[in-house]
């Protein structure tokens, strides 16, 4: 369903990465972006090919004779996929895999051995500029709607030279033209069985004989997959006016906006059962959801430099609340027959409220254990020993310690162990974080230059060169996390711990409304800037059959970096807030210093620069048949971070046999130097360790679509890989037990099958979807293996008239569960305690569909 669309006739124009013309084509859009998705899109392309605009910089060149890894999905492919999220669209793109179980947004993705969470190698464009220019985070701000028209992807290869930040895949998500042949108008209206309710529409007219608008959008109330009280609201809005010249050619101003309301998803108690992965009791693995009413606003203790009254609110109620606003100018210009210039501009305002609930963060498994221990003032035990401990200093006539639901109020104390064992009928209470994270940021990205175009005989060559300028600011606010006490069920319960006496009544209230500690990751206050200056050029020779392709960007980054400093003695809580925690913990004294001074400096500045460059070949041996080789070496800027290498060596083939046969194999070598990044040390959350290591995978990728008969079509994609860890470092110092590991959270296997059938008459399409997720594991340690799982989705097309048409799916219909992620706050050498463990699990069955209408 991806590239054996393109591999029969598809044809590459100029790449969205850097050049304008392939975008913008002076003619009406491609004919699949018209197609209703129940038509096939084997036979979509039958009177016109498929455009694709990303990786390459040669107009009208086959993909068959391409020399990089180029994958297409167009809408019929992104209908068919029915995703819930923009993680849910990379999944039909062979390679990369998705961890797709913190909801709508904030999810996790890799690519061709990368550990999980690598995201930020995974470039994400909209119209050939960086939704954001780091890369990670993107979907905050993006969501597919019926203004997108398809998504393009490239791997490796040209991705690190045609865009900064995506040495890993480049994945584009192509707008919808304006139309300036004649009014289009879509409808669609979208319910599905967990309470999703959207409306989409999209219109486009031309105004006059050279100009043309479009704008779409969406409206939904969404109270996410797992259960939950709360119903999160948003939309989106995103519009184009465009005019054409006379000579070719076009100026396009564009503009979009969003407030986005969605919830999230953290790692929940999962036990062992017969060595399968199971629920505990009072908390299910594919709809339960410890998040509820008790989180729906608390008022946590802060430091007043942070927030003057001395207080930030928690809102769960508020999930993750993301706004956008961008305003965008593109311009294509040709000047004579072989030189087109081009210049594309965007600034994008956005911030995101995130109000997490993370079970677990910090203590680990450590956290969940029997109420009876919470209470028993044994260090060995109990996970709130000190507590406890200030508890006896300030009620000395304690004779023992209760709890107190701040739901119901009912109070049970230690010796009451009958009535603890059967909380919820489980027994279990956990340390739960409160992580409250807010970013304010800016981001302007510029990319002009030209193409030019010679051709003599069976020569012929296209060299395109520009420069990227990116200017990115980002506030930080991630004070005032706090952890409390709650029970292991869905809708969980908050809980006070108090000081009894002999009788069980209540002499003392050791918490502050079920809140256990504040500041626990440290002070939480941060600045980072970027400026960024990218000279590029990338070269695309043609001698008859053989295309040889080489390309070069390099990329100035002037970094600063500003962390909010910690007071030698942390502030008092205000007046007014019980329990015995009487400081805020770590507390932000209201003065910036530089990050990491050794690099930085006084002024907090670094200046780091690095050339990322690329060479590839490719041998047409008939029109149905070539091979392809290319090596890359890529790069990921970090602001202040040592900059990060990738290398890439692949080979692939390609074949095509009309309608029976497209296919794609691909054999890769990627090595990853230098992975580095940061984790909560799990003895003190407050500390950020770091771990530096070298990854290397070699592996097979393929692409395959068989179409026996016309009616019927089944298509393969996968990836089979071995990827391994090499010199790790931990806080700078060598690690003995990690060489030839597997990197956390990544498959060896991942594969997806996809059958098809038409029905008759045009009447639409009935298809099926297996996907596979190998074994995992969730630490560079290996020490906690999460087992392969399989996902079986169905689905069905029916036009009901020419411009009215139904889909329905249906998700995990056994009911399969997969877990991902693990609990990365309990570090690289995670355990299963007592057959209980941490980890972000997939949901149960869902279904629903939408309707669409075509005007």
């Amino acid at each position: 369903m991806t590239n054996r669309c393109a591999l029969r006739t598809l044809l590459l124009a100029s790449c969205a990465s850097i050049t304008l013309p392939a975008f913008a084509q002076t003619t009406e859009p491609p004919a699949t972006a018209q197609t209703p998705p129940a038509q096939d899109p084997a036979t979509a392309t039958e009177d016109g090919p498929d455009i694709v605009i990303t990786g390459q910089t040669t107009r009208n060149r086959p993909l068959i004779s391409a020399s990089a890894d180029i994958t297409l999905a167009n809408r019929a492919d992104i209908d068919r996929k029915a995703p819930r999220s923009t993680a849910d669209m990379l999944e039909l793109v062979p390679g990369i895999f998705v961890e797709g179980t913190a909801g709508a947004v904030s999810n996790n993705y890799s690519v061709r051995g990368l550990q999980g969470g690598g995201q930020r190698f995974v470039q994400l464009q909209e119209d050939g500029m960086p939704i954001l220019y780091g890369g990670g985070g993107a979907d905050f701000f993006f969501d597919q709607d019926l203004t997108i028209d398809r998504l393009e992807a490239v791997k490796g290869g040209s991705s690190g030279v045609l865009t900064v930040n995506g040495a890993g895949a480049t994945i584009n998500f192509i707008s919808k033209l304006p139309n300036f042949n004649r009014t289009e108008a879509i409808a669609r209206v979208t319910a599905y069985n967990y309470g999703l309710k959207r409306g989409d529409f999209y219109y486009s007219q031309p105004i006059a004989e050279n100009l043309a608008f479009n704008v779409g959008g969406y409206i939904q109330s969404n109270p996410g997959v797992r259960d939950n009280p709360f119903d999160y609201a948003g939309w989106r809005l995103k519009g184009a006016l465009e005019y054409r010249f006379e000579g070719g050619g076009f100026v396009r101003l564009s503009a979009k906006g969003g407030n986005v309301e969605n919830a999230y998803y953290a790692t929940q108690p999962y036990r062992y059962n017969d060595g399968e992965p199971a629920g505990i009791p009072g908390l299910g693995t594919q709809f339960g959801n410890i998040g509820g009413d008790a989180f729906n606003n608390i008022a946590v203790p802060v430091s007043t430099f942070a927030h003057p009254s001395g207080f930030r609110d928690f809102r769960g109620r508020d999930g993750i609340k993301s706004k956008t606003a961008q305003i965008r100018l593109d311009i294509e210009k040709p000047v004579g027959d072989s030189i087109n210039l081009f210049a594309r501009g965007r600034y994008l305002k956005y911030s995101y409220d995130f109000n997490g609930i993370f079970p677990g963060s910090g203590t680990g498994n450590a956290g969940l254990t029997s109420a009876v221990n919470y209470l028993t003032p044994n260090p060995a035990t109990s996970p709130i020993i000190d507590l406890l401990r200030a508890g006896f200093a300030a009620f000395p006539t304690t004779q023992r310690f209760g709890i107190k639901n701040l739901r119901t109020g009912v109070v049970l104390g230690s010796n009451q162990t009958t009535e603890l064992n059967a909380l919820n009928g489980n027994g279990f209470l956990q340390r739960t974080t409160l992580n409250h994270d807010y970013i304010d940021g800016k981001d302007f990205g510029l990319n002009a230059g030209g193409t030019w175009e010679y051709e003599s005989g069976d020569f012929k060559n296209s060299l395109t060169a520009g420069v990227m300028y990116y200017n990115v600011k980002r506030s930080q606010d991630q004070s005032a996390t706090a952890s409390v006490v709650n029970d292991v069920r869905t809708n969980s319960d908050i809980y006070d711990i108090v000081a009894l006496d002999a009788s069980n009544n209540v002499i003392g209230t050791l918490s502050d409304n079920g809140l256990v500690s504040y500041g626990d990751w440290g002070a939480g206050i941060r600045e980072r800037k970027d400026s960024t200056v990218s000279l590029y050029a990338n070269d695309e020779l043609a001698i008859g059959d053989l295309r040889i392709d080489g390309g070069i960007r390099w990329e100035r980054d002037t970094a600063t970096a500003f962390d909010g400093q910690t007071a030698a003695v942390n502030q008092d809580v205000q007046p007014g807030v019980v329990g015995v925690v009487r400081t805020v913990g770590s507390t932000f004294n209201g003065v910036y210093a530089p990050t990491n001074l050794a690099r930085t400096g006084a002024n907090g500045k670094l200046t780091q620069s690095k050339a990322s460059y690329t060479v590839g070949a490719n041998y047409q041996f008939t029109p149905n048949f070539a091979i392809y080789a290319r090596y890359a070496n890529g790069f990921q800027t970090n602001n202040i971070d040592p900059i990060t290498t990738i290398e890439l060596y692949e080979a692939g083939v390609r074949y095509q046999y009309g309608r029976l046969f497209n296919g794609s194999a691909t054999v890769f070598r990627t090595n990853f130097r230098n992975q580095n990044y940061n984790f909560a040390d799990p003895v003190n959350p407050t500390v950020q360790s770091n771990i530096n290591a070298d990854l290397r995978t070699i592996g097979v990728e393929i692409d395959v679509n068989v179409r026996p008969i016309d009616w019927f079509s089944v298509n393969l994609q996968g990836v089979f890989q071995d990827p391994k860890l090499q010199n790790l470092q931990i806080n700078g110092a060598n690690q003995e037990g990690f060489e030839g590991n597997r990197p956390e959270r990544t498959p060896a296997t991942l594969f997806t099958i996809t059958p098809a059938v038409q029905l008759p008459n045009g009447l639409g399409e009935v298809y099926g979807r297996y996907k596979h997720i190998g074994k995992i594991y969730a630490d560079a340690g290996n020490g906690v293996a999460l087992p392969s799982y399989g996902v079986t989705s169905v689905g069905v097309t029916y036009n009901l008239s020419d411009n009215i048409q139904l889909n329905l799916n249906a998700d995990n219909i056994f009911n399969v569960i997969g877990l991902t992620e693990g609990n990365p706050r309990q570090g690289q050498t995670q355990a299963i305690t007592d057959g209980y463990f941490y980890a972000r699990g997939i949901v149960g069955a869902t279904y629903g569909g939408s309707v669409t209408f075509r005007f």
